[in-house]
Formats: C-alpha cells, sequence, structure tokens
C-alpha cells in the first residue's frame, strides 16, 4: 500500500530552506544540486493495508530546486534487512521488490516569465505526485498519479509553507474497485520549521499532511457484514523531528492515520489480526547518509 515515505528529515528540511548540503560548492557531495541520501527506515505498525506492518528497509532519496523545478523523491527496497512482522513481505520473500514516490513540481511563473504571486501566495507551480509499488502480480501492485495546481507561501514566520491540490487518476490499486479511472482528489500541506542546534547539528521540525477525498471506492468496493471495507476519504499526517549534519542525518517520525489506505477501521475481513486497524499512530526511525 502506498507509504508516502517521510523519510530523510534533512531532505525534507531542505527542499524548504537553504541547507548546509544547497549551499556547499565543494567537492565533499557528487552534485551541488541533485541532493541526495541512502537511509536505512525502521518502521512501526504503518497503516496503508488492512494489516498493522512493520518493517526495515533501504531507501535512496533525492531533491532539487532548481529554476523551474522543484523536485522530491525516493525508491525503497521493503523488507531489505529480512526484518518486518509476519504479514510483510519484500524483495526476498516473494513480496514487491520496489516502492518509490516522486513529487515533481514545474514552476508557472518561471517557465512562463511572469510573476503570478500576490498576497501571501509567492509562486505557482504545476504540481504533481506519483506513486509506483512495483508488486509482484495484480494483488500488490500500485500505479497512482495525482496532477494539480501548488503554491508556495510567505508566513512571515521562520516557517516555510507549501500546499497542493491534485485530482487522482488511479491505474493499478491492488485490484480495487476504482482502477484505471478518475477517482478522488488529495490536498497536501507541508511545513518546515527550524527548531535550535542540537550536538553540532540542526534540529528541525517538518510536518506534511495528506488529506484523500472524493473517492467512489467506498461505494464501489466490497463490503462484510453491510459495512463497506474501503472508504471515500483517508488522512495520513506525519510529524518530523530531524537532527541533520553535513553528511549524516537521523529522524523520528510519528504519523497519525485516519482510514489508511482508504480502508474501513474495525471492519473483519477475516485476516489474521483481526477487524482492520486503519485509525491511529504508527512510528518510524531514520538513519542516512548524503552524498
Amino acid at each position: 500500500m502506498e507509504k508516502s515515505t517521510l523519510a530523510a528529515g534533512l531532505l525534507l528540511a531542505a527542499s524548504f530552506s537553504t541547507s548546509s548540503i544547497a549551499d556547499s560548492k565543494n567537492s565533499q557531495f557528487v552534485s551541488d544540486w541533485w541532493h541526495q541520501s541512502v537511509n536505512v527506515v525502521g518502521s512501526y505498525h504503518t497503516r496503508f493495508g488492512p494489516q498493522l506492518n512493520n518493517d526495515v528497509y533501504l531507501e535512496y532519496e533525492a531533491f532539487t530546486r532548481k529554476d523551474w523545478l522543484d523536485f522530491y523523491g525516493y525508491v525503497d527496497v521493503p523488507k531489505f534487512f529480512g526484518t518486518g512482522n509476519t504479514p510483510n513481505r519484500g524483495i526476498w520473500d516473494k513480496g514487491s521488490p520496489l516502492f518509490m514516490e516522486i513529487e515533481p513540481r514545474f514552476s508557472i511563473d518561471k517557465l512562463t516569465g511572469t510573476s503570478l504571486g500576490f498576497g501571501p501566495f509567492k509562486e505557482w507551480y504545476f504540481a504533481n505526485n506519483y506513486i509506483y509499488d512495483m508488486g509482484r502480480n495484480s494483488a500488490s501492485r500500485q500505479s497512482t498519479w495525482y496532477m494539480g495546481l501548488g503554491t508556495d507561501i510567505d508566513t512571515g514566520l521562520p516557517l516555510s509553507l507549501s500546499m497542493n491540490i491534485y485530482a487522482k487518476y488511479q491505474w493499478q490499486n491492488y485490484d480495487a474497485a476504482n482502477e484505471n479511472s478518475w477517482d478522488g482528489y488529495r490536498f497536501k500541506v507541508k511545513y518546515f520549521v527550524p527548531l535550535t542546534q542540537v550536538l553540532g547539528g540542526d534540529l528541525n521540525y517538518i510536518s506534511f499532511t495528506n488529506f484523500d477525498f472524493g473517492s467512489n471506492l467506498g461505494r464501489d468496493d466490497f463490503s462484510v457484514d453491510g459495512r463497506q471495507a474501503r472508504t471515500s476519504n483517508s488522512i495520513a499526517s506525519s510529524h518530523i523531528l530531524a537532527l541533520n549534519y553535513d553528511h549524516w542525518h537521523y529522524s523520528f517520525v510519528a504519523r497519525y492515520f485516519h482510514n489508511g489506505g482508504q480502508w474501513q477501521d474495525g471492519v473483519d475481513i477475516g485476516t489474521p489480526q483481526g477487524p482492520i486497524k486503519s485509525t491511529g499512530w504508527g512510528y518510524y526511525l531514520v538513519a542516512g547518509y548524503n552524498f
């Protein structure tokens, strides 16, 4: 199920603000404009599917903000270290060998040579969010494209804020009823707050929240004992404390799910863990190296 991973606080932070990496012009990094890291991520009780999921996996993450392009993305190798709970499968045990998400935004202002900002709205973008789960078969594969309008907002505070609104086109979706159709919308808000210096590094608070709504899945998918197993809306809200150095970064993430993955909390579809637990908190620990 869709992860929308968190991971590295450093890269998310740097995508909103000037960081030591973004400013670096020396040879300690592979590129001075394509900022990247490799991360080890441990997750506990994520709720994008009908069962609670734990995993330890490898991740490549990258971002850039250059001219008309604002890009963030990552590629995960699920269960790379062979560690996870019983329902979790990954690259080595016939689960998904790859999960990826990219968020390219293209500046309308810069591409048209026109300043479209007004009031607190600094710049406007053609915003995209594409998610792909390679899976092993159609029941374990996802391909989703969100497309719409984005903006950066001047808050007048030491707070970086961006918002995007998307329409969703759903290709594969683990054999759900909304495949190959336009199905719903997403509103995404991201913000970054620098906090203080700790142990020689920069401590930051980063948050991003996805509000998914207007889907037909809650109406068209299957039901159990008169209750729909899927929902037409969901929320995933991530809250990150990130400690960043030039090369190393460490993050703790608390993520709140409401109907995670558009699964109806409390419905019993016969999984080994019992009724669906799609509402509640999940947690992540991240350690990464920027190169």
